[in-house]
């Protein structure tokens, strides 16, 4: 084993984590178990008072090892804030989990606005780029060198829903992104993998309409599966968890017996 690896994936050395999009959702529910699990954890996003609550419900507000930061993902200033700040206050970032991602309105090509367009690619895609780029930076410059991205895509990275066209080509380009970024990385230590999940118990499935009626391919509604967040997490804790000699490059999760196998 490297000397990087033992280092980073040292039980005796806390691992250290950028979460964004740490206010809600996915991001809240990893926060908090990676938080539970031993690791420091950045909790970023755009609302100051929903990361307080993320480390109220963990227990952390006072947790020497959760740090709240508010941030903009869209801003390169305030992406490159959010990394020194991690450093300053532990010297290193081990793990990115790039999570922070908007929906939009629905619609298909012909009918979503350029501005809604341009909003929904802002947060999703580049703000996922500048995230990785800030990470990557400070993987390279640390000491051990290294450390782990994972990108949350979406099934819709595999099959779009009907009437989401932003959404899911944001979702397709997170694919690209995370090969590129893997690829790029292999020189120095950094490994990217991309997590897709399909039908998890957020806030963002009642935007869908997932529990009163999906909207189907042929035009019809259905009622469709969905599972607890925490077990999403828990396959986010597993792909960050791989020792530094292994790295999951792929992943779907999703509610047992939802639309998606065939889906269309």
């Amino acid at each position: 084993m490297s000397e990087s690896a033992a280092v980073v994936n040292s039980p005796q050395t806390p691992r250290v984590a950028v979460v964004t999009g740490a206010g809600s959702g996915i991001g809240r529910a990893v926060a908090q178990l990676m938080l539970a699990e031993g690791y420091r954890v950045v909790l970023a996003g755009r609302r100051e008072d929903a990361l307080q609550e993320t480390a109220r419900l963990s227990g952390a507000e006072t947790h020497p090892e959760a740090l709240v930061l508010p941030c903009d993902v869209t801003l390169p200033d305030d992406v490159e804030r959010l990394f020194a700040a991690a450093t300053e206050r532990w010297g290193r970032v081990d793990v990115l989990f790039n999570n922070a991602g908007v929906f939009g309105p629905a619609g298909s090509v012909d009918e979503i606005s350029f501005e809604d367009w341009n909003a929904v690619l802002a947060v999703n895609l580049t703000g996922s780029m500048l995230c990785a780029a800030a990470a990557v930076r400070a993987m390279k410059a640390q000491s051990p060198q290294g450390g782990r991205i994972i990108n949350n895509g979406s099934i819709s990275a595999h099959s779009p829903r009907p009437r989401t066209v932003a959404y899911a080509v944001t979702k397709h380009a997170m694919t690209g992104l995370t090969k590129s970024i893997e690829l790029d990385g292999r020189g120095f230590g950094i490994t990217c993998g991309q997590i897709d999940i399909g039908n998890t118990a957020t806030d963002i499935m009642d935007t869908i309409g997932v529990g009163e009626g999906a909207l189907q391919a042929d035009g019809s509604r259905k009622v469709e599966p969905t599972f607890p967040v925490v077990d999403a997490a828990r396959a986010v804790l597993l792909m960050a968890g791989m020792p530094a000699t292994a790295s999951v490059g792929s992943l779907v999760v999703t509610a047992a017996g939802m639309p998606f196998v065939g889906r269309g």
